[in-house]
């Protein structure tokens, strides 16, 4: 599967959880950065899907939600 594949490319110790997931098991989402696209994935599924973009498309996707 794609999700383990990229799990094993980039690490675990590589994915980093958002500091807004909750503790009680509801919003959870990781990212890696590798230098040229980012991963994004639900943490309670670290074998499912993986959502890849652009660096810039996640910068400006995160200004958005950030400002």
């Amino acid at each position: 599967m794609l999700g383990e594949s990229l799990a094993r490319s980039a690490g675990q110790s590589a994915w980093r959880e958002s500091s807004y997931s909750s503790s009680d098991g509801g919003d959870c989402v990781e990212v890696v950065a590798p230098a040229t696209h980012v991963h994004v994935r639900d943490s309670k599924q670290v074998g499912g899907p993986v959502l890849t973009v652009d660096p810039d498309a996640w910068a400006g996707f995160v200004g958005l939600i950030a400002g």
